[in-house]
């Protein structure tokens, strides 16, 4: 028994001592076969369902890559700094990550090595697997070659920025090519500002100074309109010139002092530019009303060689023609030799039937002598001319025509000539001594002038033609006796701004807004005119504006008048207005257009004139005829 209890006892002991004993020896010499480090490795190397992008729903970051910026920590010059060291990793990461991104949007970036690649391969390198038992010297070597690195992508994405930005740029520079051109000119407006004040006037030095400034930057400045004309120490003199500024800012301290004095500046500038178009509208109508030397010797020249002549050869062929109603028939009314050549000339150039054309030209006693030589010395081809003198009219006197009657007054004569007026009209366009002439009138008197024609095509002396105008003739104007185009485009050109609408004469006749329309090429029908007795029409308007109540002097407000539900609109592309005032007519238009015309002061034939319209006027001269050439007459 004694054995047997024995033999139960060392059992029981051996089933609970032994794993005491066999767990809690620290000698024992069983161990894992795994490290904890292998472990670790084989839970990350686990994926799920064999497919490593089922848990990631964005794409992920290679290995290399994670594990290069993770390697990568910035030297810190401070010893003590409060970053930690996964701080300082994460800051590099955002750091290198924003170089990265900014440099995808240069656009040409498919041209150039790949700045992603770059850091990412540079920090592969870097990023070995980390030896704790790695010395201090390989860790500064890593820095340093970090270092190398973020300053290399720097500079790379400092280059590329500007041509990731060039097209943006490139625009504004357009729009800025005259930016200096403006600071400069401010800063002068300023520097005057600053000569004026009395703080600044107290420091002789800065005074001095700020002279030299002034012209050291005119000097620079000159006629420049924009930033490529001014010369290459531009900006240095620009950059002195705020230097010196900043001074007088310091000095003059009180801003209310330096807004009035600019206000006193504005009000000043402002009346001088009035006073100033004032003076440049004057001069210009005064340089329009003058007849130029060239001008004033061509007719002289013509007139002693038409008197040289015999009885015969002062006579022009083809002088039955001029009462064909078959032809086409053109009416001018001009004292200008040279206008009138070039009328005629650019109107049988563009004719597709040069002998179907009669050309009648009247003008006054001073020039008829001459026009007839010019015409005589230079026959337009095939073309028929005829040029009649005004003065043997002798139907057309003052007890006939009130305007006639009107233009002899002491009162119109004193109107235009006296040197200073008490009620003069602020607008001097309507004191335009032409006015005076009654060949600016004759418009009006179409029928009785050439009493045997049926249709007559009117054309001023300041047209150009520029292609054939026979198809004129055969517009249908629909009962209506002036055939022209409208010009109720611009605002301008409306009733209104020709005839005085607080009249009741006018006001309860006629439309404010009505549209206007062109002299210059107008298709009349002399049938209909003398159906509709328009020139007792006319008469009759004029004996009512006797005292110029109704309109200014001219001829378009009258024709409003006269022809006031009698005009026919036709195509503009027959008639382009605007070359006598307008710099910006369009160069389309002028091409397409059958006549140009240069209504306004700045005729071609000037020296004012506009030069870009030049061309298609003097083209029509011939500058080496001997007649222009002894009037020294150039382009």
């Amino acid at each position: 028994m004694v054995k047997l209890r024995n033999l139960v006892l060392f059992f029981i002991f051996l089933t609970v001592a032994a794993p005491i004993l066999l767990y809690s020896d620290p000698a024992a010499t069983f161990k894992t076969p795994f490290s904890k480090r292998d472990f670790l490795e084989d839970v990350t190397s686990l994926t799920y369902n064999s497919d490593e992008n089922r848990l990631n729903l964005l794409p992920r970051e290679s290995p290399e890559v994670v594990r290069g910026l993770a390697g990568v920590v910035y030297a810190q010059q401070n010893s003590d700094s409060s970053l930690s060291e996964s701080s300082q990793r994460q800051e590099a990461r955002d750091q290198l990550s924003a170089r990265v991104l900014s440099t995808t949007d240069d656009e040409n970036q498919s041209q150039t090595e790949d700045p992603i690649k770059q850091v990412t391969d540079a920090a592969s390198e870097l990023d070995k697997p980390n030896d704790m038992h790695a010395s201090d010297d390989n860790s500064q070597n890593k820095e340093r070659m970090h270092l190398q690195l973020t300053q290399q992508t720097s500079k790379k994405v400092d280059e590329q920025e500007p041509k990731a930005l060039g097209a943006e740029k490139e625009r504004g520079n357009v729009l800025m090519t005259d930016a200096k051109v403006k600071h400069l000119k401010d800063q002068l407006i300023r520097a005057k500002v600053y000569l004026s004040l009395p703080a600044a006037k107290a420091n002789a030095h800065f005074v001095r100074e700020l002279r030299v400034r002034i012209k050291e930057v005119q000097r620079a400045l000159g006629d420049a309109s924009k930033d490529s004309d001014l010369p290459k120490n531009a900006i240095e003199k620009l950059k002195a010139m705020e230097q010196t500024l900043a001074k007088g800012k310091q000095i003059q301290d009180d801003c209310s002092t330096m807004v009035k004095k600019l206000r006193a500046m504005l009000h000043s500038a402002e009346e001088q530019l009035r006073v100033h178009k004032k003076q440049t509208m004057f001069l210009t109508q005064l340089t329009a009303k003058t007849i130029p030397k060239g001008l004033h010797c061509l007719p002289l020249r013509l007139t002693t060689d038409y008197y040289a002549l015999n009885s015969s050869q002062q006579q022009f062929p083809n002088q039955e023609k001029l009462e064909d109603n078959q032809l086409y028939h053109y009416a001018l009314f001009s004292d200008n030799v040279l206008a009138a050549s070039v009328v005629v000339n650019s109107t049988i150039t563009n004719a597709k039937h040069p002998s179907k054309h009669v050309f009648h030209i009247v003008t006054d006693k001073l020039n008829y002598a001459a026009m007839r030589m010019w015409f005589l010395d230079n026959p337009p081809g095939k073309a028929t001319i005829q040029v009649q003198n005004v003065e043997e009219f002798t139907w057309l006197n003052s007890s006939y025509s009130p305007v006639l009657k009107q233009l002899s007054s002491r009162s119109m004569i004193d109107y235009y000539f006296r040197a200073h007026h008490t009620n003069s009209d602020t607008n001097l366009k309507f004191r335009n001594p032409k006015y005076l002439s009654i060949l600016n009138h004759l418009r009006f008197y179409l029928p009785e002038i050439f009493p045997k024609l049926s249709k007559v095509l009117f054309l001023d002396d300041d047209i150009v033609v520029q292609k054939d105008l026979s198809g004129l003739w055969s517009v249908d104007l629909k009962g209506n006796v002036n055939g022209a185009v409208e010009t109720c485009g611009e605002s301008f050109h409306r009733f209104d701004r020709y005839l005085n609408f607080s009249n009741p004469l006018i006001s309860k006749n006629f439309d404010p807004r009505a549209c206007g329309w062109a002299y210059g090429m107008n298709v009349f029908d002399l049938d209909e005119w003398k159906r509709q007795n328009i020139t007792d029409v006319y008469h009759r308007w004029q004996n009512l504006n006797q005292d110029r109540e109704l309109w200014k002097l001219g001829t378009l407000p009258p024709g409003l008048i006269t022809f006031w539900k009698r005009t026919y609109p036709i195509d503009r592309k027959w008639h382009i207005l605007g070359l006598g005032y307008n710099p910006s007519v369009n160069q389309r238009d002028i091409e397409r257009g059958a006549v140009i015309h240069y209504n306004g002061n700045l005729k071609p034939w000037l020296e004012i004139g506009i030069a870009r319209y030049r061309g298609f006027w003097s083209k029509h001269v011939d500058y080496e005829h001997v007649y222009l050439r002894e009037c020294n007459i150039s382009p």
